[in-house]
């Protein structure tokens, strides 16, 4: 059925005024949801929090976190608007979803986050770190102090937070999915802070999943190859943004809704001896690890 999908292969060379941009003004929008997609109850029950969860790949993975049959918690900093469509769209699948306004870099701000998530849904299971930014640079000598501080607290500091917040509160079967990034493998010559924090990430997934495991909480990770998502035409020059994603074999940028299913096998009892693990959604390359 994918293989009939009419997905983009180019986009228009035009950008967002700031990042982390707002969904709603991009042409064309992010395909988040596949209408064909059949569910079956894999998450019957069970409670998420997303960060980032208001648009991208955040939101398609809400979406079908939804459908599976889960509550969810989206988390986002201040796309007042895209989180209103997120929270809409949910709803009317059937299933609760709060929206949060937050910045995940502070710890305590975490820490609220999963109160209030408990205090809504009474429970949580699954933890999705997905909020990112990133701040290309032609030079090393072009990041600054505060640029790398902002790019490893968003990207790093905060799965670390929100990870800590939720932990006191997971139970054996529960689990944690980490949004990574192909840089983490390929590097990537203008997104050196970025590459590097996306690192981090993979470790920080394999070390955690080691200091789980006898808990029975999983800790998996999903790396992204180009998405189509706001965090493009808002830090990207639009020749930039023109030809994303066309050097991959596939030919063309990923839509946020083809990572969504890496997602809830992530998240689900069918990934019941998995952890530690990276699933590469990037357009057919190659990478290590």
């Amino acid at each position: 059925m994918s293989a009939m999908k009419n997905y983009p292969t180019s986009f228009p060379a035009k950008t967002l005024s700031s990042q982390p941009g707002i969904e709603q003004e991009m042409q064309p929008r992010p395909i988040s949801e596949n209408p064909a997609y059949q569910a079956s109850g894999k998450l019957q029950g069970k409670v998420a929090i997303i960060t980032g969860g208001d648009s991208g790949i955040g939101r398609a993975v809400t979406y079908a976190y939804a459908k599976e049959g889960a509550d969810v918690t989206v988390v986002y900093l201040n796309e007042h608007v895209d989180a209103q469509e997120t929270k809409q769209r949910v709803e009317a699948i059937g299933r609760r979803c709060l929206i949060l306004a937050a910045d995940v870099t502070d710890a305590s701000t975490c820490q609220k986050i999963v109160e209030q998530t408990l205090a809504a849904f009474g429970r949580l299971d699954i933890v999705v770190n997905n909020a990112g930014e990133q701040h290309p640079q032609k030079s090393l000598l072009d990041i600054s102090q505060k640029q790398l501080l902002r790019t490893f607290q968003t990207n790093v500091f905060a799965q670390f937070f929100l990870t800590q917040a939720a932990l006191p509160h997971l139970q054996a079967g529960s689990s944690i999915i980490n949004t990574a990034s192909i840089t983490a493998y390929q590097g990537h010559k203008e997104l050196i802070d970025y590459s590097a924090t996306k690192g981090a990430v993979v470790t920080f997934t394999r070390s955690l999943a080691l200091n789980l495991a006898q808990q029975g909480i999983r800790v998996n990770g999903v790396a992204p190859g180009p998405i189509w998502t706001p965090l493009i035409p808002s830090t990207f020059s639009a020749e930039q943004v023109a030809k994303f994603g066309s050097d991959t074999p596939l030919g063309r940028a990923g839509q946020p809704e083809e990572l969504a299913g890496a997602y809830v096998y992530l998240a689900s009892d069918d990934a019941s001896y998995v952890s530690g693990q990276m699933i590469h959604v990037n357009g057919g390359e190659i990478v290590n690890g």
